[in-house]
């Protein structure tokens, strides 16, 4: 199984560093996936969910505010400016993250309908958990 290295660093530190199967960006031109050996590319990112399939075939998913992810065929680095990792171990604390994630995409974007788009995912994204 090919799976590709990924790295998610925010001001404070990596967040994510793992081999993957796959990854889906909301990136500034639309969403867009990266597989193993997949062309290099530079894209600017949007408000939106990271979606991550690791080795396993789980999925986990982190909201971002904004950053820049440079694809190449060493790996993915993502640079971001703010993260939630929609991850918890009980309700209270899924819940709490979703109320994070939402409040972060928030304070990025003006525009309502990406708004309510993004937190939908957000949601669809902590009910995967």
């Amino acid at each position: 199984m090919e799976t590709l290295r990924l790295k998610i660093v925010t001001p404070e530190g990596e967040i994510f560093n793992d081999d993957v199967k796959s990854v889906t960006f909301p990136g500034e031109e639309g969403e867009f996936g990266v597989l193993p050996k997949h062309a290099n590319l530079l894209s600017l990112l949007k408000p939106g969910v990271i979606e991550i399939e690791k080795k396993d075939s789980q999925k986990e998913s982190i909201a971002i505010n904004w950053g820049h992810v440079k694809v190449s065929e060493d790996g993915t680095t993502v640079l971001v400016d703010s993260a939630v990792p929609l991850v918890g171990e009980s309700e209270s604390d899924i819940a709490k993250a979703i109320k994070e994630a939402k409040e972060l995409v928030q304070k990025a974007s003006e525009n309502k309908a990406a708004l309510a788009s993004v937190e939908a995912r957000i949601e669809k994204a902590a009910k995967l958990i």
